[in-house]
């Protein structure tokens, strides 16, 4: 079945990238000429998804605006003969159909995705965490699209994190099937000790679900760090129908930290069409003086 409809969850406070998130979502900083939403956004476009549900909080409006027509701006590019730049923002506007809902209270994000039930009623879907930017020439959430439709159970998007990492992620025991596709057979939110590490193997910012989550999210007790958890309910449902993993192609940073946010604005500035070549000379000249 053709995935159709996302989630992104970007309802988070940015904590970790104070005091910048503190009027400026931080999914709303740029890397180089786009804000972080917006790649996130066109990966779920370039995947044949069609509609999008952005969960936002009250803070958050400007992610709004920014995929919204904008007259004055239009109008005034258009009277200049700026035609690039006037079908630059319109093909932002025009992208896809997307809605948005707020997240009244920060209970988690497995409660961020619980309150999009109605938006995605009796029908699989796929979720993009709002934190990571995934750059490659396959859209992720592609990847894992075409993996659902293959093996008819839910995925996620894993991968391995380095061992003094796990305990801030999840941790997941794999069986490998095919390619960069396995088997989960259980998983845990943040693991506290040695023990109860099951692998290295993470969830990394997108899964694709069946609607049967939103039952039980509904029923998941409160988990790790007073929220609802997504890894909790996923779990549930890996141990009812089982789930499956996929390593995907593409690099993922991690938008939600200082250090994240660096290596993703270097390394898109070092592709970028228009500044790439010249980015690429400058930072070889200043290596040199490091």
């Amino acid at each position: 079945m053709k995935i159709k409809k996302a989630i992104i969850p970007a309802a988070g406070l940015g904590t970790r990238v104070l005091p910048a998130s503190k009027s400026v979502p931080k999914e709303m900083l740029p890397l180089v000429d786009k804000p972080a939403i917006q790649y996130i956004v066109e990966e779920a476009v370039n995947a044949g998804i069609e509609e999008i549900l952005v969960i936002t909080n009250r803070n958050k409006t400007v992610m709004e605006d920014h995929f919204d027509r904008s007259p004055e701006l239009e109008q005034k590019l258009a009277e200049a003969g700026k035609l690039d730049k006037l079908q630059i923002v319109l093909d932002v506007a025009n992208m896809a159909n997307i809605t948005y809902m707020r997240q009244k209270e920060t209970k988690g994000l497995g409660h961020a995705v619980l309150i999009a039930k109605a938006f995605v009623g009796n029908e699989p879907f796929a979720v993009l965490y709002g934190d990571d930017v995934i750059i490659g020439e396959k859209p992720a959430i592609g990847q894992l699209c075409d993996a659902y439709d293959k093996f008819g159970l839910g995925v996620a998007g894993i991968k391995q994190v380095p061992e003094g990492d796990i305990y801030k992620y999840s941790s997941f025991a794999v069986e490998p099937l095919q390619d960069r596709t396995f088997k989960i057979t259980n998983m845990i939110e943040k693991p506290q000790t040695p023990q109860e590490v099951l692998s290295l193997y993470s969830i990394l910012g997108r899964c694709v679900l069946p609607p049967e989550i939103f039952d039980i999210l509904e029923e998941t007790p409160i988990g790790a760090g007073g929220e609802l958890q997504l890894t909790d309910a996923m779990r549930t449902l890996t141990q009812r129908r089982g789930m499956v993993g996929v390593d995907y192609e593409g690099k993922r940073y991690d938008m939600g930290s200082k250090l994240g946010i660096m290596k993703a604005a270097v390394e898109t500035a070092l592709i970028h069409e228009e500044i790439g070549a010249d980015f690429r000379a400058y930072l070889k000249c200043l290596a040199q003086t490091l």
